[in-house]
């Protein structure tokens, strides 16, 4: 499947606004490697909410895992941008692999590399890059979703030279195959938000179990769990950063989110769109192709201008998101910007299925239909890593501050 970019070629000027020749090598790499081994999974995974075990060993085997993670680690050394453009190709065939994998190789890997210790890294992103060991991130709590911080409840206790993690993380991407999950946790409950630390929990350790698997909507094949910690015994070498000082890895983990949730819903819209032109050019009505009828071709040239718009600010958002520091996020232009990079995606790509739906006709609304499958995953991505309503509060929140300081 190739990409609907401009040719650029001859105009240096406008390559900005293109991918460069690596990059473009990425992108297609990733595409061919997921409609040979992650497509033909994409339909059982939907129907059963099957999970292949194998799937992450031959991911990793291929060297998409670690993209953001230096090869003395086990990753590929390359930046966000790359593992964003991995994620597009994967989700143009199998977007609840997509999901699976972004949950494990941003939300843990990525945030075990940008703020774990030597020790740390060494021990567990190996096994990460090459898909031996599933990662997952456990932030949301049943009371605690929009205000995840301020509400957080469950707590980690310091006991000789372990901490006991008391409570629940709900929603949680790869939770019931996960192996090594990244779990925040309130050390000091009288700092409310300023009070969090991070541990690294493995699925082995005492007091952890897996409480049940939830069933989704959409995104079915990739496993998400309510997750539950009864005097959980995690060793104190297993704290991530210093102690109380968990927010700034939550907020700068958010924002490379919210940037890497935009190529998701991209991939998922443009696939949305080649099945939209396909269809247009072979259903026959009347005696001639849908395509041929101006109002089929309205729709598809407005799902055109959407997809490459949302190509243009996800490649972006990516870009200037990809130095983020450990603390860098949670404020100022890049904390706007991945809001609303992932806002006008998950808004865009909710247009996108519905004008394709509406292409497709009553096969779209045959649950074992590719669009229809395509058509169920448009809502988490306007309710994951903040709702739509949070986005629009952080941007709103950004580009008033000056007047909320001279005020």
């Amino acid at each position: 499947m190739t990409t609907s970019q401009a040719d650029l070629s001859g105009d240096n000027r406008a390559s900005m606004f293109a991918l460069d020749e690596e990059q473009q090598a990425v992108l297609d790499q990733a595409d061919r490697f997921a409609r040979k081994e992650l497509y033909p999974l994409s339909e059982r995974m939907d129907r059963e909410e099957w999970w292949p075990d194998e799937a992450f060993r031959v991911i990793g085997d291929n060297g998409f895992f670690g993209a953001t993670i230096p090869e003395e680690y086990g990753g590929a050394g390359l930046d966000l941008l790359a593992a964003g453009l991995v994620l597009q190709g994967f989700s143009r065939w199998n977007h609840a692999m997509a999901l699976s994998w972004v949950a494990h190789d941003n939300l843990c890997a990525n945030n075990i590399y940008r703020n774990g210790n030597e020790q740390q890294r060494r021990k567990y992103l190996p096994d990460l890059c090459t898909g031996r060991k599933i990662g997952a991130l456990g932030l949301t709590e049943l009371g605690a979703g929009s205000d995840a911080l301020g509400s957080m409840r469950t707590t980690a206790r310091r006991d000789g030279d372990s901490y006991l993690l008391n409570g629940g993380k709900i929603y949680i991407t790869n939770g019931p195959v996960a192996d090594v999950i990244l779990v925040y946790a309130k050390t000091d409950r009288s700092k409310g938000a300023q009070g969090i630390s991070a541990f690294i929990v493995e699925k082995g350790f005492p007091g952890f179990k897996v409480a049940q698997k939830l069933t989704k909507m959409g995104y079915r094949g990739s496993q998400t769990a309510e997750l539950v910690f009864e005097d959980c015994r995690v060793p104190a070498e297993n704290l991530v950063g210093d102690e109380d000082r968990g927010v700034s890895i939550v907020m700068s983990g958010l924002d490379l989110e919210r940037a890497m949730i935009s190529p998701l819903c991209l991939g998922i819209s443009e696939r949305a769109l080649q099945l939209s032109i396909d269809y247009a050019q072979t259903r026959q009505q009347f005696g001639k192709p849908i395509g041929s009828f101006q109002m089929v071709q309205s729709m598809l040239a407005e799902m055109y201008v959407q997809v490459e718009t949302m190509r243009t600010f996800t490649y972006r958002t990516l870009a200037e998101a990809a130095p983020l520091e450990v603390g860098g996020g949670g404020r100022g232009d890049i904390h706007m910007l991945t809001a609303a990079s992932v806002m006008y995606a998950a808004e865009a790509c909710h247009a996108v299925l519905d004008k394709a739906v509406q292409i497709h006709g009553g096969s779209g609304y045959i649950w074992e239909s590719e669009i229809n499958r395509l058509f169920r995953s448009i809502k988490l991505l306007e309710i994951g890593a903040g709702t739509t309503e949070v986005r629009k509060m952080i941007i709103a929140g950004e580009l008033l501050k000056d007047m909320a300081t001279h005020g």
